[in-house]
């Protein structure tokens, strides 16, 4: 498990990373989300030792993070860092050797990757030739070129089409099974469907993390119900939120004192009760709720 304690960032007077603490699961994604200045990017370089913490520490399996370990871990910064006029077969050959391969094993590993992306015929064009989805594959297998122990990930889906998506987190999951992933993006939707653990990031400070169902758990739950003739003696109903009613359907929210089997039993006995469903919030709906 690789986790955070209380790391900080300051830049002259101004604090944009505060004592923030989470973990990120081994043979799990942990999705970073936040607003613009939220202070992930920042958070991630610290972890990465790009840049120092005023405070705090990264561990991983319970001891401090070492720099040998960091440079086995794979990256991808904010602002990209392939060289765009040199072949990229060569390119990531480069970097296996970096980590210790020998230059053999290293062509075998980004050759394997470059397949895997479908870019094989594009072994020895140089990066900048590439559509900007292409750079993004390559960008992705540089940072598991290496085998990596840990991944830090800053929006490593921009400019991939949905099918580029999907054969990336197949390939994550397949060769990134047993270590921690921690990536950043604003694709709620996206983080949504991928992720098993959320960590929420609002002006430096942890506003919301762990498992997604347990954040899931805690956020405002509504019900859907559908009763006939009409719903619409629900407004009256002591301790129910109306969110929303058309006819014989109506979405709700429940006060502390009122308990599904207390609606459900006033419907049947209104007339009949075709549906009570349990809504699971979105995390668009958990993100909203905890930073506003």
């Amino acid at each position: 498990m690789l986790s955070v304690h209380g790391l900080t960032r300051r830049y002259g007077d101004k604090t944009v990373v505060d004592h923030v603490d989470f973990d990120v699961p081994a043979g799990a994604m942990t999705g970073f989300v936040g607003a613009n200045g939220s202070g992930k990017t920042t958070t991630m370089r610290m972890i990465m030792g790009v840049l120092a913490a005023h405070d705090g520490e990264v561990t991983l399996d319970g001891a401090p993070l070492e720099r040998a370990q960091r440079a086995r871990f794979g990256y991808i910064p904010e602002e990209r860092g392939l060289y765009p006029n040199s072949p990229i077969l060569e390119q990531l050959t480069y970097l296996g050797e970096l980590h210790g391969f020998s230059r053999r094993s290293a062509k075998a590993a980004a050759s394997e990757l470059l397949e895997r992306f479908d870019l094989s015929d594009r072994a020895d064009a140089k990066l900048d030739s590439l559509s900007l989805g292409n750079q993004q594959r390559v960008q992705i297998a540089a940072a598991l070129v290496h085998d990596p122990i840990a991944l830090v990930l800053d929006e490593p889906f921009s400019g991939l089409d949905p099918d580029a998506v999907d054969s990336m987190v197949d390939l994550l999951r397949e060769r990134c099974s047993d270590i921690p992933i921690l990536f950043s993006s604003h694709q709620l939707d996206l983080v949504e469907r991928l992720c098993d653990h959320l960590v929420i990031l609002q002006t430096g400070n942890v506003v919301a993390s762990g498992p997604v169902e347990q954040l899931q758990d805690r956020g405002r739950v509504s019900y859907r119900v559908s009763c006939l003739p009409d719903a619409a003696w629900l407004r009256d109903m002591p301790g129910v939120e109306v969110v929303d009613v058309d006819g014989p359907t109506a979405l709700i929210r429940l006060g502390d004192d009122v308990t599904p089997a207390t609606v459900t039993a006033e419907a049947a006995r209104r007339g009949e009760l075709t549906e009570f469903a349990r809504l699971v919030p979105s995390l668009a709906e958990i993100f909203r709720e905890v930073t506003r």
